[in-house]
């Protein structure tokens, strides 16, 4: 090494140049590290932090004042997810151009709804507990552990009852609620609905919380054929069958949003369950009203912009999701159709084993043998029996099985609405985007054109639509993040209630073969007694 190169000697630098230089190496270390930190690790780790204390937070579960906006049942992971990415690089030509432009400026320039503040968030028939962190909407996100609290509310709809006569009537059901939740009057209590009541407490909800991100369970779907049965007969079988099913589902319908949180406690929910007059009547449920029919035009233009509105997505995990959910629809419709098919199967079963026994008895009084006439008799006795048997797994074939894919196929309906509502705000906030960008192209215009009078009007339209473009961002962001619980929420329930569909339907089927078993080991030593 050449000598001017060398060092000097540790005992030649004073203890004040030691400390500068220390300090220098300290400061190229720190900002060599920032240099190659990632882009995003800093908002990342913020919204980490954010997340933590706000579930510090208590919630008020009395029911009074205002109510509180709820997210869902799951516990989110600590860590956070991606940060969404939009293309903004859309002209205003280009804005201008698309299919979604004018629906977009429609939906834009609506008012939105007010902010939905439940008070409490509760799970039928499951204990829960209540923390707090902030949702972009502004208002308190519970997130609830099952094990931790012992809340609950049990709905049941029962005593199906006909009202009136002929086409005018009209079945009733009696719905009884039990709950220990502060947010209700009473513990337990009992109103009578219809079935127009159901729809209309449906349109209610769906009209709050749908444009949030929210999953509305949706309810039964109407029957005219079923119900112009049940007005124009009396103690019909198909009727009775149809009323049944009605009130299975309606049950199971109720319960499901009575364990959302934040529909349990919405002001319209405990109308229905605890109001004891009649509810005002529904006429925008009658498919043969005005409302109906602008129900159903409705309809063809939202299948339309389903069409119409595209998104370019550049977050994974929503397109994943939405690939899932299609590929589980397609599948679930499988599996419905081949249960349907089973039911059918076992109740042409238990039909043919009933004509069987018949015969068997009609043979033994025929029989002149003794021993044979009684074995006989014996045979068409088991067979009844048996009947009763294929009977009951036909029951639990369509009411633990099929009642369950076809309400997890309208879920899976309500989830696509969700996705394709989060696309309508992303083209809400794209067209104030491009709005913004041309009045500010027209400011620069009229400063050219040295029109100073126009300018402070322009200032205030470039204001206005950039408070539009951060609304925009801001209810993109927030819708973005309550779906991504909606959907986390409805897949834990989704994995429970197939499970326990499933070990109650296993342990039926057991029974069942059981029984069969009983029945065969009874009759065997009846048919060896024959001489």
């Amino acid at each position: 090494m050449m000598e001017g190169s060398q060092p000097p000697p540790l005992d030649d630098i004073s203890p004040d140049e030691k400390t500068n230089s220390d300090d220098d190496m300290f400061t190229s270390a720190v900002d060599t590290m920032q240099k190659r930190k990632p882009n995003g690790i800093a908002e990342t780790l913020n919204d980490d932090d954010d997340d933590d204390d706000d579930d510090e937070e208590e919630i008020d579960l009395q029911g009074s004042g205002d109510l509180q906006h709820h997210p869902g049942h799951f516990q989110p992971s600590p860590v956070s997810h991606p940060q969404l990415k939009v293309d903004l690089s859309h002209s205003p030509a280009e804005l201008s151009s698309e299919p979604a432009y004018a629906s977009a400026k429609s939906d834009f320039e609506s008012s939105s709804p007010a902010s939905l503040k439940p008070t409490s968030a509760i799970s039928s028939g499951t204990p829960i507990a209540h923390s707090v962190s902030k949702a972009a909407e502004e208002a308190d996100d519970p997130e609830l552990d099952d094990e931790s609290s012992d809340l609950f509310v049990e709905i049941k709809v029962s005593e199906a009852k006909k009202i009136g006569d002929g086409m005018n009537s009209y079945m009733v059901y009696r719905v009884t609620t039990k709950t220990n939740v502060p947010a209700f009057r009473k513990q337990e209590f009992s109103v009578s609905r219809r079935f127009s009541d159901f729809l209309g407490l449906h349109e209610k909800l769906l009209g709050k919380y749908l444009t949030y991100g929210r999953i509305v369970p949706p309810p039964p779907e109407k029957s005219a054929i079923g119900m112009a049965k049940v007005k124009m007969t009396k103690d019909d079988s198909g009727a009775l069958d149809f009323v049944e099913r009605r009130r299975a589902s309606l049950e199971r319908y109720v319960n499901r949003t009575a364990r959302h949180p934040a529909l349990c406690v919405d002001p319209d929910f405990r109308e229905f369950l605890e109001l004891q007059e009649d509810l005002p009547k529904a006429t925008s449920t009658s498919a043969l009203s005005g409302a109906g029919v602008l129900r159903f035009f409705s309809r063809a233009v939202d299948t339309v912009g389903k069409m119409t509105l595209k998104m370019d997505e550049t977050d994974q995990w929503f397109e994943e999701k939405q690939q899932q959910v299609e590929s589980l629809q397609h599948q679930m419709k499988k599996l419905h159709s081949s249960v349907e098919t089973l039911v059918t199967y076992r109740r042409e079963l238990a039909t043919n084993i009933r004509t069987f026994a018949t015969s068997s008895a009609v043979l033994a009084s025929a029989e002149e043998h003794s021993g044979l006439s009684r074995a006989l008799s014996q045979l068409a006795d088991a067979y009844e029996k048996l009947e009763g048997v294929y009977g009951q797994q036909a029951e639990t074939d369509f009411y633990v099985l099929a009642e369950l894919i076809r309400d997890y196929l309208a879920l899976l309906d309500a989830i696509k609405e969700c996705f394709h509502q989060r696309v309508k705000t992303y083209q809400t906030w794209q067209y104030a985007q491009g709005m913004l960008t041309k009045k500010r192209e027209a400011k620069v215009k009229l400063e050219l054109a040295m029109k100073t009078d126009k300018l402070p009007q322009a200032d205030e339209e470039i204001k206005e639509w950039e408070q539009k473009v951060q609304k925009g961002e801001e209810d993109f962001k927030a819708i973005s993040k309550m779906v991504r619980k909606e959907v986390k929420r409805y897949e834990r329930y989704r994995v429970q209630d197939f499970k326990d569909a499933m070990i109650k339907y296993l342990e039926v089927m057991l029974q069942g073969q059981q029984e069969v078993l009983r029945v065969w080991e009874n009759y065997l030593p009846e048919a060896k007694s024959i001489a």
